[in-house]
């Protein structure tokens, strides 16, 4: 089987930031679960606003709660009704102060999560599943994304046996760490079973700021200029180049040298 790695938590500290923020260094099982009620209270009381994803960030002594939905009237309901309605609910369940802030998601087409949310709610209506699929790939694609993949496994069409089926357009870099890619997974309950909805879209690198790298200072020799002799002097010559000295540059060997020497006596 192959070890799949989730693709945020694959990148948190690199190009991606933690959902939670807090320091807990006794009552961090509790701080835990705690989050995790917040999260699954906000989108059964909101089941219909289009949330992607909650942001928590505790202080001391209040919880900031940032949702990002496609749909932000629905969140905060006429006059405000309805935030006020669901940050009274989140304050019963912490115990203390909740601060509640909408960000709204402007281009949804672009959330992973909303893309295979959307695909997961086709299914539900018995639509064909190639279909829903197909065509949430194409809006993605016609939005900007440099790569969108969509994978859905299950009784696909009311099959005795389950498959997987994927579609891909662009390129999707799963294994790059820069590479900006959105994750979400959302499931269809059908009258044959459950449908699992992966979508992952990819929307560039981001890459780190620049540093100047500071290069070694280059210094500028300007050649000498040629000089003409004046007329009735005489040219200076040129002077001889050095020969090399030393042992490692001798040209004859000692015993070549004795070998000489002989010879020249023997001649006198």
């Amino acid at each position: 089987m192959g070890q799949k790695v989730h693709p945020h938590g694959f990148r948190l500290g690199v190009i991606y930031d933690w959902e939670s923020k807090w320091f807990a260094e006794k009552d961090y099982k509790q701080q835990l679960h705690l989050d995790i009620e917040l999260r699954q209270h906000i989108l059964d009381l909101l089941p219909d606003a289009g949330i992607s994803r909650i942001e928590l960030d505790r202080n001391a002594n209040l919880v900031t709660v940032t949702i990002h939905t496609a749909k932000p009237g629905i969140v905060i309901g006429r006059g405000g009704a309805r935030v006020e309605e669901l940050r009274g609910s989140l304050e019963a369940l912490t115990g203390g102060r909740v601060r509640v802030n909408i960000q709204e998601i402007r281009t949804p087409e672009l959330d992973a999560y909303l893309v295979a949310r959307a695909v997961a709610d086709q299914l539900e209506r018995r639509v064909a599943f190639r279909r829903a699929v197909k065509q949430a790939v194409q809006r993605t694609m016609q939005r900007g994304a440099q790569g969108v993949r969509i994978s859905v496994a299950g009784r696909l069409g009311g099959t005795e046996m389950s498959r997987r089926e994927t579609e891909t357009s662009g390129r999707v870099p799963r294994h790059t760490l820069r590479a900006d890619i959105d994750y979400g997974l959302a499931e269809a309950h059908t009258t044959y079973g459950r449908i699992g909805v992966k979508a992952w879209i990819y929307k560039g690198d981001i890459l780190p700021d620049e540093v100047e790298e500071e290069l070694p200072e280059i210094i500028e020799i300007e050649p000498p200029e040629d000089t003409a002799p004046e007329e009735g002097s005489e040219p200076v010559p040129a002077p001889e180049p050095e020969l090399p000295t030393g042992p490692q540059h001798t040209a004859i060997s000692v015993e070549q040298q004795e070998a000489v020497a002989r010879q020249s006596q023997e001649d006198a």
